[in-house]
């Protein structure tokens, strides 16, 4: 059964590669054979984390600056990528704008639904959407073409549950000046749920699965009373430690989940059960 798990080799593009999850996806990938692309907005940040990829699980490792919002980039990304290793097999939709709205100490009114930026839904939607759907049509249609391969959107538990707004609250301030977690969050990460099930069908015969995964939230040194707060809605009691949904990719993008395809695994230490 381990071999269902075996990545040896496999070429695995990862966008929001420099990111905090990115990075992780990274390593998992690379613990298991495989061979990151680590895809970032920021060059610098990207080659750094991809050298720390080969240093710690000597695995090689790319690291590429991207704009994902940009067909062009995209195309860049899997011509690039096909020039060093020669192949592609997995890509990892993870790139997001994420506001952390309990570190705000100003401009709070701005997340408010009432007041929200167009430009702010423009950028988030761009970002952890069109994105999504560039880097799925340019590099999903290599895979197709291929016949075969493996797409995994990273969503959050936000995909299936509402935000508790009450958790972001600050005592002091009226109403309409307490932050909020943003309307584009639950927009994007729902809209790659639906966009996991389209492609899912989609090229079904052509050997290309395709899932989603949702992760809750993630230990990272954040202010003990928002972390309290949010504990208080998860069964388990705690936060997911930055290592912990490493397996579950694995499984995801491996041979493992070979016969599954459409579905949104959601891993939330139970907070959608409440």
């Amino acid at each position: 059964m381990r071999d269902a798990f075996d990545l040896t080799d496999r070429v695995a593009v990862i966008t929001g590669g420099a990111g905090l999850l990115g990075v992780k996806h990274a390593e998992a990938i690379a613990e298991r054979g495989g061979i990151p692309v680590l895809v970032d907005i920021a060059a610098d940040r990207a080659a750094n984390a991809a050298q720390g990829i080969m240093d710690r699980c000597d695995r090689p490792a790319l690291g590429l600056g991207a704009d994902i919002t940009r067909p062009d980039a995209v195309a860049d990304v899997l011509a690039r990528t096909l020039d060093r290793f020669g192949r592609v097999d997995i890509l990892i939709n993870n790139a997001a704008n994420n506001p952390k709205m309990e570190a705000r100490d100003e401009g709070r009114e701005w997340s408010r639904f009432e007041q929200f930026p167009v430009n702010a839904w423009d950028q988030d939607i761009a970002v952890g959407l069109t994105g999504a759907f560039l880097c799925s049509q340019v590099i999903g249609s290599k895979l197709a073409e291929q016949g075969h391969g493996v797409i995994l959107n990273i969503a959050s538990d936000l995909s299936v549950i509402a935000p508790d707004q009450r958790i972001y609250r600050q005592p002091g301030l009226p109403d309409e000046q307490q932050p909020v977690k943003p309307v584009t969050y639950s927009v994007v990460k729902a809209g790659l749920v639906g966009l996991t099930r389209y492609l899912s069908t989609y090229w079904a015969d052509h050997g290309v699965r395709v899932n989603a995964l949702s992760p809750g939230g993630v230990a990272n040194n954040q202010d003990p009373a928002f972390v309290q707060r949010l504990t208080n809605l998860i069964p388990m009691g705690r936060m997911a430690s930055q290592d912990e949904y490493k397996a579950a990719v694995v499984f995801l993008v491996s041979d493992a989940s070979a016969y599954m395809t459409g579905v949104n695994l959601v891993m939330d230490g139970g907070r959608t059960v409440w």
